[in-house]
């Protein structure tokens, strides 16, 4: 007796078999047309991320998650009341939730040699997420879409965090920028990439304390100051929560700088330690290559300081090389013999020297006079830098209303001025905060500080984003 022949046939993980070849070739090949039929409807979801640190409840799906494992697209991300979940994105980014947070990573397709066919797409429906570009994202951002329930948000090449419920979503930036806008007639959830129109509105790293704020139905977000709003106040993040990246060529600060600024109190992170830890982590932006931020210190709440022979009195000067200009002010030194960052942009600083803080007048106007200023202007599409000048600059503060106003004419070219303006607020101890680039009439974001020498002296650097691919910093220095 002979045997017939059996064929097996392996697709989509199941294994089927057809009786024998006896039954003719019409009924093999109509059963293969099913099978191919049925195997043409299996998707396989790409990977997305990998986790590298989970701690408390964290759920990815179904199952518990673990270091390790890795994320699919379309998967979903829960953490509990005390869960914490660090992934590493197949780009090189970074996607972290923290508590009580819900999020999905809906698409994560990467075209390396088509960077415009890449589509990346997050969503959080609650919680607090971060997220840090990798390089497809940053190779492709108009294809990058970060969804919550009422906005979208698209990068520049960022670092940023959000919180979301179903009716509010605040977004803070620690580099780059992002722009968001709430859903609308004119942005949709389903929609790819940013969504950039008249509602539509920019957050850079250089507005360092405040964020934008998106409410359902309100489709422009609104600018403000952040305090006990911002994300990362919400939830604070770990220790063990990767940093801004330092580039080598700067250098971190020392073993005994970094440990004392990650000090914590009563086992909770010390913010304002982890602000200072990460304005010196922010040193290098520039030659990162990333949006120069202007960076600042929270103004400090002066209590009856005990009174010393000399008060505080303003730094200022490039901290690292620019265009073949030398550094003409050393941030780690002055740092050492205890003076104070104060603020940052591109390649600037503006500090506080050592000794006690001085109390700015409680009523009464003054008007400065711009005595020096140095600015760059870098293109970002072909990461240059171009020197431009500053003049004819005003800078009035109100000391009554704890105010000030300050502009000045930026000369790129001889055929290209534009007229930079920003207003801001005055500290009591003397510390400069501008509104933001985008809080109108203001058109650059502003920090620095004042000082007691000479009848009086200020300090700020400034940033502004000029167009699309260009964008001005630089630092200003006057005297009554």
């Amino acid at each position: 007796m002979n045997a017939s022949p059996q064929i097996y046939l392996a697709v989509a993980g199941v294994t089927w078999f057809t009786p024998s070849l006896r039954m003719g070739r019409a009924v093999v090949r109509l059963m293969l047309a099913v099978i191919m039929s049925l195997a043409s409807g299996v998707t396989l979801a790409a990977e997305a991320a990998r986790v590298f640190h989970a701690e408390g409840e964290v759920r990815i799906d179904a199952r518990t998650a673990a270091v390790g494992d890795t994320v699919q697209e379309g998967a979903h991300i829960t953490t509990g009341a005390n869960g914490y979940v660090y992934m590493k994105t197949v780009d090189d980014g970074l996607f972290i939730l923290r508590p009580n947070s819900a999020a999905r990573i809906v698409r994560y397709h990467i075209d390396d040699r088509h960077p415009e066919n890449t589509r990346i797409k997050l969503e959080l429906s609650k919680g607090i997420a971060r997220s840090q570009s990798g390089k497809a994202v940053k190779a492709a951002r108009q294809n990058f879409r970060f969804n919550t329930p009422v906005a979208a948000i698209g990068v520049r090449g960022t670092d940023f965090t959000v919180f979301t419920d179903a009716e509010t979503s605040r977004v803070s930036v620690l580099s780059g920028a992002i722009v968001i806008s709430g859903f609308g007639r004119n942005c949709n959830p389903a929609g790819a990439g940013p969504c950039e129109g008249g509602s539509s509105r920019e957050l850079m790293a250089s507005q360092v304390g405040q964020l934008l704020q998106v409410r359902r139905g309100q489709p422009a977000p609104q600018l403000l100051n952040g305090g006990s709003l911002t994300p990362d106040v919400v939830a604070p993040p770990k220790v063990e929560e990767p940093a801004v990246k330092v580039s080598s060529a700067v250098g971190a600060p020392s073993a005994a700088v970094a440990a004392a600024l990650a000090g914590t109190v009563g086992g909770d992170v010390n913010l304002d330690a982890q602000k200072s830890a990460n304005l010196l982590q922010k040193i290098p932006a520039v030659v990162d290559g990333g949006l120069p931020p202007v960076v600042v210190t929270p103004p400090a709440v002066v209590i009856a300081p005990a009174p010393t022979p000399e008060l505080r009195h303003v730094i200022w000067g490039r901290y690292t090389a620019m265009a073949s200009q030398a550094p003409n002010v050393d941030i780690r030194q002055q740092t050492a013999n205890h003076a104070q960052l104060v603020a940052l942009s591109g390649a600037f600083a503006v500090m506080r020297s050592a000794g006690s803080d001085w109390a700015v007048p409680d009523h009464g106007t003054a008007v400065f006079i711009l005595r020096q200023g140095e600015a760059y202007v870098r293109d970002e599409a072909r990461n240059i830098s171009t020197a431009a000048t500053v003049t004819n600059g005003k800078l009035s503060l109100d000391f009554g209303k704890s105010s000030f106003a300050t502009n000045f004419d930026l000369v790129v070219s001889a055929t290209e001025r534009h007229a930079l303006q920003a207003t801001g607020s005055v500290s009591p101890n003397g510390t400069l905060l501008g509104v933001g680039q985008f809080a109108a009439p203001s058109n650059m974001a502003v920090s620095g500080a004042l000082g007691p020498e000479n009848g009086g002296t200020a300090a700020y650097v400034f940033a502004s984003r000029l167009d699309s691919r260009r964008v001005a910093n630089g630092i200003t220095y006057w005297t009554k």
